[in-house]
């Protein structure tokens, strides 16, 4: 039968209790939430949702055809001169997601004969860029610039190690200034996936690149999605003009896919420029995420401390991290359940994500719920 493959599988994901589903929540669900990437608490901001309905209004529902053809509006051009300025670099380039934007970068700077060195807790974005590229990809050791200086150290041709600012399991920084200096002794490039730094990390929310003194860097390549802070939808590619020239060239999710809709472009832009005028947004997510940390281990629960907004609370067992979730909605609180095979680890856990709009009492009542729904 055709497909009857797909029954086998289906069929091991429930005897394994890791079947996933879909749970469409309604514009005004009653739940707390931290389980959303919404890190500024801008996706309902009123000048953002009028940022996405002006620019739908303006250039329609829809962006019309790929970016090369009449996809690019000038709303994008705004966008890109003004994020890359945000965070520092010469010159950025606007995807559909942020998905598209690590495929982009990954597979246009790794060709054939060139080795890309990649951290083994990335995420799966960049993993899939890896197999997509036609260079030869060695994974090294988790947050480990010797790793990295070793590998590069077995290859005379082009390389680039790749990695995560912030990873999205546990919520730990990599170390950018080893990572580059690794690189920088074997003449590698280095690309980065700031998704969970930008709007919390750096100075006014500019990012990992910019907090570590990478931002501007010729041989440094960041990418940034714009649906976690930016309360959007959409990503982007940021570094030196000459690379993002050789993306609008090379890069096969830029030159086959719909360009970003208009109307996730001005929330995006919108977004930006509130960060700019509210920096403290940035401080306080951190904030928050230092606050959730202390109160979670006070009360006797195993969390990883953060380096930027997320929180993660350790799980005994998959079976137990989702019944621990559904326990949490339940008593009225939407928290993240990760496990196998989505973390590297193996360990499951709650994904907890701190917003910069949470209040205190919000804060207490989460970890209340937590606690008193632990296996």
């Amino acid at each position: 039968m055709a497909f009857g493959w797909i029954d086998e599988q289906a069929a091991a994901r429930r005897r394994a209790r890791l079947v996933r589903t879909l749970r469409p929540r309604p514009a005004d669900s009653p739940l707390l939430d931290l389980a959303s990437n919404d890190y500024l608490g801008l996706a309902r901001h009123p000048e953002v949702v009028e940022g996405a309905a002006a620019a739908a209004r303006t250039w329609g529902g829809g962006a019309t055809g790929s970016r090369l053809v009449t996809g690019t509006t000038e709303l994008h051009g705004e966008l890109e001169r003004e994020l890359a300025d945000f965070c520092g670099f010469e010159a950025a380039l606007v995807f559909s997601s942020g998905y598209a934007a690590n495929l982009a970068a990954v597979t246009a700077l790794a060709p054939h004969g060139s080795l890309i060195v990649s951290d083994a807790g990335n995420h799966a974005s960049l993993i899939d860029g890896c197999r997509l590229a036609r260079g030869t990809t060695q994974v090294v050791a988790h947050a480990d610039p010797d790793a990295v200086r070793k590998a590069l150290g077995t290859h005379d041709g082009p390389a680039v190690a790749v990695s995560d600012t912030v990873f999205s399991v546990d919520g730990d920084a990599a170390p950018l200034a080893g990572l580059a200096g690794a690189c920088r002794e074997h003449g590698a490039g280095l690309v980065v996936d700031d998704a969970h730094g930008l709007g919390v990390l750096g100075a006014g929310g500019r990012g990992a690149p910019y907090a570590a003194g990478l931002a501007g860097a010729d041989d440094v390549v960041v990418t940034v999605t714009l649906s976690k802070s930016l309360g959007s939808q959409g990503g982007a590619v940021l570094g030196p003009a000459r690379v993002v020239e050789h993306l609008v060239n090379a890069a096969r999710t830029f030159i086959f896919d719909t360009g970003l809709a208009p109307a996730s472009a001005g929330a995006a832009l919108a977004a930006l420029r509130l960060l700019g005028r509210e920096p403290e947004r940035a401080a306080r997510a951190r904030e928050v995420a230092t606050g959730l940390h202390a109160r979670l281990t006070a009360a006797g629960l195993e969390a990883v401390r953060p380096d930027a907004a997320v929180v993660s609370v350790r799980a005994p067992s998959p079976e137990e991290a989702v019944q621990w979730a559904a326990d949490c909605r339940a008593a009225g609180l939407f928290v993240g359940c990760f496990r196998p095979p989505s973390v590297p680890d193996g360990i499951s856990r709650l994904r907890l994500t701190a917003r910069a709009d949470l209040s205190e009492e919000q804060i207490e009542r989460a970890v209340r719920v937590i606690g008193e729904t632990r296996p």
